[in-house]
């Protein structure tokens, strides 16, 4: 074996969004593409001497030919060590995990969460640091300072490691582990969690439906919830991660998880639904005929926090991304502990959890996690609604309700306008920016604005200021309206609006979500001239 420097030159557009670069797999094909991205990670990070590394992915199209080309190039860099999921297969959640229990420098992870997946899907890939979780933009800047500055990339001419075979091997210095990708997850569940009361549960006849949708979820799921609690055989279902999710689009919230839906809304409906995206951090929680919010999960996992031994002594405070409902701060006031707002990215919640400011976290986009990791976790919340319901020996449907009855409820949902030209939709952001100096005050149908502002936020651990992070139109009742861009997408532009109204009366907690929000959907769009600018007559997406 031998290290060799090849020639390269760099690529256009290889800033990482909100969770990493993502682009179509095409693009990552395309010789040195990969390698460029994986060198300027290691020229940010520094040679790797003694360390540690975990490597894993969602087991997409690429997952496994990616992962070859980072371990020859680690090896080339001098890491000690790398932590491999075997068959390539790491959740982002057990990626966290595993950086933290073995004390990791940091790890890369290969997903594009809950984008689609196959040789014409996307692709993507992600650095973690020390303490789990996603890199901060200081070093994702860096990362993509080094890309355009590249002239070579060091790879090791290596062989291939076998990544279906749990035990040790070496490229040149380094040692490869491949690692059973489930294991060290599954034991910090069992710390977390009330694993006796939900056998319990399960075995008193309690049923239940979970969607791994093709994707990396399915393992843990089944480990898990059919081998360690005991559910019945065929309670995890589409469970096998296919390279395309089956052809079908990971993203787990009703449109997309319409199987589930249906199921949960059928005659012989389970006690309980739930499914989970791409790479497993992101999860839906289903009664019979209702569909929680993530907005309202957090809220209610918060408010019900201490059932679960994991959490016994109480929670410092909650996070939560700006564009989720304020159903999380009612109840952090209840309980005397801040609800912080952040911008869009789990990486905000990190220096919180790390200062213990938070406990819990969550983002409207189906994501809810927790301090035991630094991603959010879809499994994770899973648990802790069968801990919830098994504690309180109540249905989804009845916790959601007696939690609106006591802290009213939050009409909410997000419309997206996917694949926008993104000149157009940049130019729609800019409008609305301008005329936010002159909209507080303003009436608009029956609502009166209270302020409009782009949204800026002051990290309150490490001081640093993240500006232009959605426009809020925030109204003398407290409904707001939000634009922001999505940076997950992978072609053009996706705007987002998200939309939310509070109702306190429980004889009003039963209107239709989307008849709740007429007006306010009304004002959004001759707010920011929706249709006019993006060519569209409604959205892609309602969830």
């Amino acid at each position: 074996m031998t290290i060799q420097t090849v020639p390269t030159t760099p690529f256009a557009g290889q800033r990482p969004g909100t969770s990493g670069l993502r682009k179509k797999v095409t693009e990552f094909q395309q010789p040195g593409y990969l390698e460029n991205f994986v060198e300027a990670i290691f020229l940010t990070l520094g040679e790797g001497e003694g360390r540690t590394l975990v490597v894993g992915g969602d087991g997409r199209y690429f997952n496994r030919e990616a992962i070859q080309t980072i371990l020859r190039m680690a090896a080339a860099h001098g890491v000690a060590r790398c932590l491999v999921g075997r068959g390539g297969i790491l959740s982002t959640p057990a990626v966290s995990c595993v950086i933290r229990k073995h004390a990791a420098f940091g790890g890369i992870v290969l997903s594009a969460s809950h984008n689609p997946g196959g040789p014409d899907g996307d692709f993507g890939i992600k650095y973690n640091i020390g303490n789990g979780g996603p890199a901060p933009e200081k070093i994702t800047e860096a990362i993509f300072a080094n890309t355009q500055a590249l002239a070579s990339y060091r790879i090791s001419d290596g062989a291939p490691v076998d990544l279906d075979q749990v035990g040790k091997t070496s490229i040149e210095n380094m040692v490869v582990e491949i690692i059973d990708p489930v294991a060290d997850y599954a034991e910090l569940m069992a710390r977390l969690f009330d694993f006796n009361a939900i056998r319990a549960l399960f075995a008193g006849g309690f049923r239940m439906r979970f969607d791994a949708m093709h994707a990396v979820s399915g393992p843990y799921a089944k480990a898990i919830i059919e081998g360690t609690l005991g559910a019945p055989a065929g309670t995890v279902v589409n469970c096998d991660p296919l390279e395309d999710f089956g052809g079908g689009h990971p993203d787990p919230n009703p449109v997309n998880a319409a199987d589930l839906i249906a199921h949960m809304n059928g005659l012989d409906a389970p006690d309980f639904g739930a499914a989970s995206d791409g790479d497993a951090d992101r999860n839906m929680i289903v009664g019979r005929k209702l569909a929680v919010t993530p907005s309202d999960s957090l809220a209610i996992i918060a408010a019900n926090a201490t059932v679960a031994p994991g959490y016994a002594g109480g929670i410092t405070g909650i996070a939560r991304s700006m564009p989720t409902s304020q159903a999380a701060d009612r109840v952090a006031a209840s309980l005397g502990i801040t609800c912080f707002e952040t911008p869009t990215g789990w990486k905000y919640f990190g220096n919180l959890m790390d200062a213990n400011l938070a406990t819990l976290c969550g983002e409207e986009s189906y994501g809810t996690g927790s301090h035991h990791i630094r991603e959010k976790d879809g499994l994770w919340a899973v648990l802790f609604w069968l801990n919830l319901i098994a504690a309180r020996g109540k249905s989804v449907n009845e916790i959601v309700r007696e939690h609106w009855a006591r802290f009213g409820r939050n009409y909410y949902s997000r419309h997206d306008y996917e694949a926008v030209d993104a000149a157009a939709a940049d130019a729609l952001m800019a409008a609305l920016r301008a005329k936010l100096p002159d909209l507080a005050g303003q009436t608009l149908g029956s609502f009166r604005v209270s302020e409009a502002d782009d949204f800026c936020y002051n990290d309150p651990v490490d001081g640093s200021v993240a500006t232009r992070q959605g426009i809020r139109i925030i109204m003398t009742d407290g409904s707001r309206i939000v634009f922001r861009l999505s940076g997950t997408g992978t072609e053009g532009a996706t705007i987002r609006l998200y939309l939310e109204r509070y109702e306190a009366d429980p004889a009003r907690h039963d209107i239709d979500t989307q008849q709740a929000l007429l007006e306010l959907i009304a004002i959004a769009d001759s707010v920011a001239e929706l249709r006019q600018r993006t060519g569209r007559e409604s959205p892609t997406v309602i969830t």
